[in-house]
């Protein structure tokens, strides 16, 4: 007798289905073929070697629909008081948000111009991954977010997508588009949360362009609940003279994975690529990054940090490309994990590969426990066993948050930190 180690199709099966209950349009089309073709991955594909899909596999979905948006509460959720875009189950809450900011533009629905649905899948290929076919397929409407040539806004832009969960599973396919014009600054902070008990899917996807002599800042948070299964695309390009700085900050989620790639599409660029995941009890967390060096005379510096206890997982595969023209870099990728318990899992991958030969690059990865002799040192001082092991481990992850410029943002997710550490 044989035994079919294939995913189930019932969750393949709902999620075709959410897509093709929608209006047809080029780019849900080439994405639900695109997804038909691949399915979901299961870990005999590389890029899925240490997470399974499985539960996704064998659940079915519906999608997401929001009724009585106006009567949320989502003060819990917020962290800046500015511009505000607000995205419930991955459709555009006009309620909630606070648009009309000068140099910035906040375009969806009949609002998106020809060359706005040209953009959209421009970046982020729509056959890059599974799930950004998926995304494709059934996402109900996508976003442009438009910087201005020299605005400089602040405080920062904030995302916020809800999902609600409810007695069915419910899946969200949010889509933004981020336009930043030459000269530009600006701190846009995505937060995925979740409201309500149920199993939810968010599957999402940010692209974009940071064109010359701009500056972003793009922080992307996740609280979701702990039932929650979370997949996203975030898909960067950079031309000559710009400055990116991403942060990646997992909190929440039964599941995340996220895939960063940036390409440093120009000349004298800066880009710093960093992490914070904090994960208890059973929870899953895979990052896979990419950073594509095409042009000489730029530098990246990436940083990602792991707190793992109970029975946690996470991977991370950061790969860095130095291609033949890219001479004068300046590459540097490290990724550190605690484990703080015997049961949690670790998976590191860095991946490094170079072509031009006037470069510096360097990559490390290190796991481990807290320190023994940090520990005795703050016990000698008369704090508790578990007070002490807060203050190393606070310290060891909010290193990287301490790297992001806005202050509100980074008071607010240096808060969050606190409280997950004491759950």
């Amino acid at each position: 007798m044989s035994v079919s180690l294939e995913a189930p199709a019932v969750g393949l099966d709902s999620l075709t289905q959410i897509a093709s209950a929608l209006p047809p349009t080029p780019l849900r089309a080439a994405g639900l073929e695109a997804f038909r073709r691949s399915g979901i991955p299961t870990t005999r594909h590389e890029e899925w070697k240490y997470t399974s899909l499985r539960e996704l596999a064998e659940t079915s979905f519906v999608a997401a629909s929001a009724t009585d948006v106006a009567q949320l509460d989502l003060d819990a959720w917020l962290i800046a008081d500015g511009p505000r875009i607000v995205l419930v189950d991955g459709q555009i809450a006009p309620e909630w948000c606070r648009l009309g900011i000068p140099g910035l533009d906040v375009r969806f629905g009949d609002r998106l111009t020809p060359t706005d649905r040209e953009r959209i899948g421009s970046v982020a290929a729509i056959d890059a991954t599974p799930f950004s076919a998926l995304n494709a397929a059934c996402h109900a409407e996508a976003v442009m977010i438009e910087l201005a040539r020299g605005a400089v806004i602040e405080p920062a832009i904030e995302i916020l997508h809800v999902t609600i969960a409810g007695a069915e599973a419910v899946a969200a396919f949010p889509r933004l588009f981020i336009l930043a014009h030459s000269e530009a600054e600006a701190t846009i902070v995505e937060t995925y949360a979740t409201i309500g008990e149920g199993v939810t899917f968010t599957c999402a996807v940010t692209e974009g362009t940071v064109a010359a002599n701009a500056h972003v800042e793009h922080v992307k948070v996740q609280r979701e609940s702990e039932q929650a299964l979370h997949i996203a695309l975030t898909e960067i390009r950079q031309e000559g003279d710009s400055s990116l700085n991403t942060f990646s900050v997992t909190y929440g989620g039964k599941l995340t994975r996220n895939d960063l790639n940036i390409f440093l599409n120009g000349s004298n660029l800066h880009c710093r690529m960093d992490g914070v995941v904090v994960q208890n009890g059973g929870q899953v967390c895979d990052n896979h990054t990419r950073l594509d060096h095409a042009f000489p005379h730029c530098d990246s510096f990436e940083v990602y940090k792991h707190v793992l206890d109970d029975q946690a997982m996470a991977v991370f595969n950061g790969k860095i490309f130095v291609h033949l023209d890219a001479q004068k870099t300046d590459a540097k990728q490290t990724n550190q994990a605690i484990l703080l318990s015997p049961s949690a899992t670790m998976n590191s991958k860095p991946q490094l590969e170079i072509f031009a030969d006037d470069v510096k690059c360097t990559h490390g990865a290190t796991v481990g426990q807290l320190r023994s002799d940090a520990l005795f040192y703050l016990r000698s001082r008369g704090i508790d066993e578990t007070q002490a092991r807060a203050i190393l481990v606070y310290a060891f992850a909010a290193e990287v948050l301490e790297k992001i410029e806005c202050e509100p943002v980074r008071n607010e997710l240096e808060r969050l930190l606190y409280e997950k550490l004491q759950a």
